[in-house]
């Protein structure tokens, strides 16, 4: 697949929108991509539709102070996918998670999560969006570039694959390099040097 993928900015706000809002993509509109970036229990005390809402602002937020956290795909012109990267001291979950957690002081990019609207899986959107997250990150001087897969044999529900799958990393030249839990590797690539 053809995609050509773009740093989200204030201007593609509307496009991640319509990938959120998308068929599919209930799980992803509750919560933003906003769940990594943030540590403890802010929002739990919230209802599910307030705290959409609230998450839905920090992420906006975040696009509109810059730099962009994340990239969205386009096939042709139309949202079709989205891919949530950046420094891994953006997304604070990440120090506290068991599965998760550092597994060095090396500074990494992490790719925490893909959203493809259901008429659009299954046609490679994803591996797209990854290609798109290597090079940016590439572009942005990150050095290593590290992500959280779902590794399972046999198909898994949708909702389970938001981190992407293992053999998917493993085609894009991914090394595993931790596992603390049978299904959820740490798989790293080195982008430069």
């Amino acid at each position: 697949m053809k995609l050509t993928v773009e740093p989200l900015t204030p201007a593609r706000w509307p496009d991640l929108e319509a990938v959120f809002n998308a068929r599919g993509c209930s799980v992803a509109r509750g919560c933003w991509c906003m769940y990594y970036r943030l540590s403890g229990e802010r929002g739990a005390e919230l209802d599910g539709k307030t705290r959409a809402r609230v998450w839905q602002a920090g992420l906006r937020a975040l696009v509109d102070e810059g730099p962009p956290p994340g990239l969205i795909g386009y096939l042709d012109g139309t949202p079709v996918g989205w891919v949530s990267l950046g420094p891994r001291a953006d997304f604070a979950k990440l120090r506290r998670s068991p599965v998760m957690k550092a597994v060095d002081d090396q500074p990494v990019w992490s790719i925490v999560c893909f959203v493809v609207p259901s008429q659009y899986r299954g046609q490679g959107v994803a591996r797209a969006l990854l290609e798109g997250a290597i090079a940016y990150a590439r572009q942005r001087g990150a050095c290593l570039l590290e992500a959280y897969p779902v590794d399972k044999a046999g198909r898994s529900s949708d909702e389970a694959m938001w981190f992407g799958a293992k053999s998917m990393y493993d085609a894009a030249g991914f090394e595993e390099v931790a596992r603390r839990k049978p299904h959820r590797p740490i798989v790293r690539l080195r982008t430069s040097g």
